[in-house]
């Protein structure tokens, strides 16, 4: 039960915080922290780091894809190990939240914006950059884990 509540969880503060920013961007970014940290609007036709742009439906395929892949490896290893199946959720919620964006609106809305890291992202991102670094960390360093 525990993975379904983390990807839910990831898809709905994904949603809400794109709903709420999408609001109070629309005037312009906001700055959090001088010279580092804005919050900006950008409409993302493309994947990681705006590549293959206009590629939509290949994008909600794939991302179909990929769910049910994900869906299926966090129902194998929901009994065999607890932090590999947090980690898949954390990929799953974040492909689920970029997918509604892509069937929604034809893009992803991307907020996040740092001065040292060009590319803006979003929530959804970070949950699948973080469970993806997370997962092969533990496929490293953990001998126990087998897929």
């Amino acid at each position: 039960m525990y993975p379904v509540l983390i990807a839910a969880a990831v898809v709905a503060f994904d949603q809400i915080i794109k709903n709420i920013l999408t609001k109070a961007l629309a005037s312009g970014p906001i700055t959090v922290v001088k010279n580092f940290f804005n919050l900006v609007y950008v409409e993302n036709y493309g994947i990681a780091f705006g590549m293959f742009k206009n590629k939509v439906m290949f994008f909600i395929v794939t991302n179909c894809i990929i769910s049910v892949v994900m869906a299926f490896m966090i129902y194998k290893f929901r009994f065999k190990s607890i932090p590999v199946t947090v980690c898949l959720s954390l990929i799953l919620g974040g492909a689920i939240g970029n997918l509604i964006d892509r069937i929604r609106l034809g893009y992803v809305i991307d907020y996040l914006s740092f001065t040292i890291f060009p590319p803006v992202f979003n929530l959804a991102d970070s949950a699948i950059v973080v469970g993806a670094i997370l997962l092969s960390l533990l496929l490293v360093f953990n001998k126990d884990i087998s897929i």
